[in-house]
């Protein structure tokens, strides 16, 4: 088989990310074809299913070097097995539990995790304005700058297991069950019921709040 490498996308320096959609039912086809060397069914699969790589290991929290790092690693891995997979149509889980091995094999090479508030590691809008976007900013643009920063403050707080499911759950196109099973460890038919403890558990804190 011929070497492939990771192309370049529009993913690789976002937290999460956005676009980039692959049908679920033509993800088998689409590894079928990088197989037999076809860059494009490569590409494809890289722009398709980078947003669920990357989701995985944002929610562990790594910093930029060792997400990057992580991220290359697991596609290197998905090009080195990519004839081997035994379910090519479920290569997403695939790739979401490699990412988890990876993620957790940085983290247990370091002595502690350290926390951040890196604001690079969450889904926020960025706050870069020209000094002609702040004049022209308004009070109400203000009010939801700061309902996004008391949201993320009150999701902060929530415990591990929820901040690393709602993180996964981000991803654009949303990951399937199966995909987020292999990527956490979590059961499938927990997942649903778990999601929505931490969303109710969330929305308490900010109706405590006043934050919504």
């Amino acid at each position: 088989m011929r070497v492939l490498t990771v192309p370049a996308t529009a993913y690789d320096d976002v937290p999460y990310t956005r676009g980039g959609a692959v049908d679920r039912a033509d993800v088998g086809a689409l590894v079928q074809s990088a197989v037999d060397g076809d860059a494009a069914a490569w590409k494809a699969l890289v722009e398709g299913l980078s947003p669920l790589v990357w989701s995985v290991v944002r929610a562990h929290r790594l910093s930029d070097a060792d997400a990057h790092e992580v991220y290359q690693t697991v596609w290197f891995r998905f090009a080195q097995n990519l004839g081997r997979i035994r379910e090519p149509q479920k290569a997403g889980a695939w790739l979401a539990s490699t990412a988890r091995h990876e993620s957790l094999k940085v983290l247990k090479s370091l002595r502690r995790m350290t926390p951040t508030d890196d604001p690079q590691l969450l889904d926020r809008v960025s706050e870069d304005r020209t000094p002609e976007q702040s004049v022209i900013d308004s009070e109400e643009a203000a009010a939801e700058s700061e309902r996004i920063r008391r949201l993320w403050q009150e999701f902060e707080e929530l415990g591990e297991r929820c901040r690393q499911l709602l993180r996964v759950l981000m991803a654009s196109p949303p990951p399937s069950y199966q995909e987020v099973s292999a990527a956490l460890g979590i059961a499938v038919g927990s997942i649903g019921p778990l999601r929505q403890r931490c969303l109710r558990r969330l929305r308490a804190r900010l109706d405590a709040r006043g934050a919504l």
